[in-house]
């Protein structure tokens, strides 16, 4: 050969490099032909393309692409055309060994190159020939290039990208995850399916030729989850739902709506195996372009990863700004992880950014939100081990909508956000921070072993109907509040607004295991409350709200400050639509408090707010049974159709007017309020009172007891009369030391019915 096409000798390059002919063994479409026991290797590919003396046909290899062990050796067969010229008018084309990196297709890693041009090219060799990219190491720089179609497995294990955000489009991401498969028409009789698509169901034997299929259902001209808010005037969405089919018709994700007609109905075919994004480090420059003015903006911006294909994965990468970059995007982000029409999915051991959004100077603020990432109409996505914290300036990371069996596992975030239509939502072993946990849907909400460092532990978003149809349970969790104002575990706070779907706060609630932590905070003054809900109960459309049938909260204790919290206010009762029938003695929903730190001096812990001049709407209105246990210092104003117990609890000031039954058991009651207040108790109860194993304190007024005005209680004044029923009532020290019982008095404090006269 002549000496500036110089092939090293095969044994000599073998050796030192460990280069193995199997690698280019041709797959699929590439060129096959017949190898001579000692074809030529080159150092580089400029060195093979100088060679004039190759014949179509030759198997020849490389050492290197621009150099030896640059990485990018690789194998070649030589054709008459379309690879990389030769210089006697042929071809050499690469061959599909087990696997391609970005070296063999040039990639150069010298901060001025845009890689993404060899990027690309090495994945759409790689989807062609349906094999993976095995990139372990290298560090790349992508500018211009985008749209980096990804249909195989990828390793990147310490590749490094640099990704120059002032190329980002609206269009595109850098990579995108695509499926193979075309989405189809549901070909099934559409009278029928309207019949039996509806919550509930768990069989449609009609869809099973739709095996391995997400289905999406869809009446445009049904508008639902209408929008509150001026700028959001006019947002609604077409009712949708959507589900996976098994087998013989079998539906997994539990079916949230009913039909009156389709629009659409379509099948996304699932693949059979799951595909593998694993490793590489992506550092961002900051500068997303677009500009806006006021309020407007250009859209949303892509980057890093869309993904539209189920069943994949992508775990063990790290995202973040590049050294001294700063984040400057004037225009909201659409997710660096974007995930769309997909039917289990995984981001698993990943860090990356929630972006800025209210920096100081409004000329600086994103005017909408932008996120790290986003999930639209996905079912089973998984988050496991994803760390994305920020602080005040940063917006959520996370922004979605049509999520089902949406699970966060073992992350720090510092947001997890639904904006429309969540369906099962559990988040265990996490941390989220100042954003909170913000969604509206319904399903099964479960939060487990969680720390909530925000404004409220749960905020169902207001902008569409701070709604959750379904189950919510919380347990050892720790809620840590950011704020020194006002706050709730559970904040459901509506407008009042016309969404067209059903608006409340649940179907039941179960609390257990919550410890309020104001060591963040421990000036705070605020009120926190278990559950704040709006001041109405009926819109003025005249669609009423639900209310949970079973409430209850258990062992909760404050930390970092003295001052505890409170429960609920429940505004206008008689509005409620409940899903059974009550009245007095009828409860249709049960609210249960135990071992509850409650906040005191004079708060007011529970308070049921029913018009006195005001009656149900109808026999399905709310009555409910309040059960409070081991609650000291406990306050409550009562008004309505509903039942109240206290059970070994310290009970201050207690105002009810009750369609039902008052009873307090093993009860010390014991007020504590300031100089001018005297009607600590004010009891009425259609269905009777009852006194079992009580104390009757004095009044602790500005800090000193005032046994004068036990008389005030209005139930009981000192060997003069005695109200409603009584069994073994004891009288505190500080009210006999100055005043002699009368026998008769005594054994009416021992056993008294209401029948019998009340005079002593």
């Amino acid at each position: 050969m002549e000496k500036n096409n110089t092939a090293y000798t095969r044994r000599k390059m073998l050796g030192a490099l460990g280069l193995t002919l199997a690698a280019g063994l041709p797959v699929g479409a590439a060129p096959v032909a017949k190898r001579g026991s000692d074809g030529p290797v080159y150092p580089t590919t400029a060195a093979m393309q100088q060679d004039k003396k190759l014949a179509a046909g030759s198997i020849v290899q490389t050492a290197g692409y621009y150099e030896a062990g640059d990485g990018g050796a690789a194998v070649y067969q030589v054709v008459e055309k379309g690879g990389l010229a030769l210089q006697n008018g042929l071809s050499a084309v690469l061959l599909a060994g087990t696997s391609v990196n970005y070296k063999m297709f040039g990639a150069v890693g010298d901060g001025k190159n845009d890689d993404g041009v060899q990027i690309k090219a090495a994945h759409e060799f790689a989807n062609e020939h349906n094999i993976p990219v095995v990139n372990p190491g290298g560090e790349f720089w992508l500018k211009q290039t985008n749209a980096i179609p990804v249909y195989t497995n990828v390793y990147l294990g310490n590749t490094v990208f640099h990704i120059d955000e002032q190329y980002n489009t609206k269009a595109n991401a850098r990579f995108e995850i695509k499926s193979r498969l075309k989405p189809v028409k549901v070909e099934v009789d559409k009278e029928l399916l309207l019949k039996v698509l509806k919550p509930g169901v768990k069989t449609i034997p009609e869809l099973a030729p739709y095996a391995n299929c997400l289905v999406f259902a869809a009446d445009d001209k049904d508008r639902i989850g209408l929008r509150s808010g001026e700028r959001f005037s006019g947002q609604s969405w077409a009712r949708e739902d959507f589900f996976y089919v098994e087998e013989h018709g079998r539906i997994i994700g539990d079916l949230a709506w009913e039909f009156k007609n389709f629009t659409s109905l379509m099948a996304y075919p699932c693949e059979q195996a799951y595909l593998v994004v694993e490793g590489g480090s992506f550092l961002l420059s900051g500068n997303s372009p677009g500009t806006f003015k006021g309020t407007k903006y250009d859209g949303y911006w892509r980057g890093g990863f869309t993904v539209s294909r189920s069943r994949t994965i992508i775990r063990e990468q790290w995202v973040g700004l590049e050294k001294g970059a700063a984040d400057v995007a004037l225009n909201p982000r659409g997710g660096f992880y974007s995930f769309s029409r997909v039917f289990d999915v995984t981001l698993q051991d990943v860090r990356l950014l929630p972006w800025e959004q209210d920096r100081e100077g409004k000329e600086r603020d994103v005017p909408a939100g932008t996120y790290g990432i986003t999930c639209n109409r996905t079912l089973k996505a998984r988050f496991c081990r994803v760390t994305a914290e920020g602080g005040p300036v940063h917006w959520g990371v996370f922004g979605t909508n049509l999520n089902k069996q949406f699970i966060i596992d073992s992350c720090s975030l510092n947001r997890v956000d639904v904006h429309f239509h969540c369906w099962h939502l559990h988040i265990k072993d996490s941390q989220i921070g100042y954003r909170g946990v913000t969604v509206t849907g319904g399903g099964d909400l479960f939060i487990e072993n969680t720390t909530i460092w925000s404004r409220n532990f749960i905020s169902f978003r207001r902008d569409f109907g701070a709604k959750w149809d379904g189950a919510i349970y919380i347990r050892n969790c720790r809620y840590m509040p950011a704020v020194a104002g006002d706050t709730a575990v559970l904040e459901f706070v509506p407008a009042d607004f016309t969404y067209n779907y059903p608006i409340g706060y649940g179907r039941t609630i179960r609390v257990e295991g919550l410890t309020v932590d104001y060591h963040a905070v421990p000036a705070s003054t605020g009120v926190c409350w278990l559950m704040r809900t709006a001041a109405f109960s009926k819109m003025k459309s005249g669609e009423r709200l639900f209310f949970p049938h079973a409430v209850s909260f258990r062992d909760v204790v404050v930390e970092g400050r003295s001052k505890g919290v409170r429960l609920v206010e429940v505004a206008a009762p008689q509005g409620y639509r409940q899903p059974l029938k009550g009245g007095p003695g009828e409860p249709n929903a049960s609210l249960v408090f135990e071992n509850i730190q409650l906040e005191q001096e004079g708060a007011r812990h529970l308070l049921l707010n029913a018009a006195p001049a005001r009656q149900p709407e109808d026999e399905y209105a709310l009555s409910p049974e309040i059960r409070v246990v081991n609650c000291h210092h406990f306050s409550a104003e009562l008004a309505g159709t509903a039942g109240l117990r206290v059970e070994r609890s310290q009970v201050g000031a207690l105002k009810a007017d009750l369609q039902g039954e008052l009873s307090l058991a093993d009860c010390r009651l014991k007020p504590v309020g300031k100089a001018g207040e005297t009607a600590f108790y004010k009891l009425s109860a259609s269905a009777g009172a009852a006194f079992t194993n009580c104390t009757v304190h004095a009044p602790v007024v500005d800090g000193v007891p005032k046994p004068s005005l036990v008389d005030n209680y209005g139930f009981i004044r000192l060997n003069k009369a005695l109200r409603f029923n009584h069994l073994n009532t004891r009288l505190g020290q500080e009210v006999l030391k100055d005043v002699k019982l009368l026998p008769r008095f005594v054994r009416m404090l021992a056993s008294h019915h209401e029948l019998e006269g009340e005079n002593v």
